[in-house]
């Protein structure tokens, strides 16, 4: 895989400098800027997809709207004295 050097003005550089970890270096800050937008705009792709698979499926859909109206905070088995 060939690696590329990406140059930041001054100005930039101080601004990431300021927002990232005293820890992390700059380029793995930015790497990891880069992934997690990356990561965001395929779960976005994801949802969108599903969305569409939801409205051609009305039972999914039904079914969907049965597990998100699920009461999460019952308890599954009865507490023991």
């Amino acid at each position: 895989m060939p690696a590329t050097t990406i140059k930041l003005e001054a100005d930039l550089v101080k601004k990431v400098s300021a927002l990232k970890p005293k820890s992390e270096s700059i380029s793995a800050y930015v790497r990891e800027l880069i992934e997690k937008e990356h990561r965001a705009r395929e779960h976005r792709a994801a949802a969108g997809l599903y969305q569409q698979f939801l409205d051609k499926n009305p039972e999914e859909r039904m079914a969907m709207e049965v597990w998100e109206s699920a009461p999460l905070v019952d308890d599954i088995e009865p507490k023991k004295p």
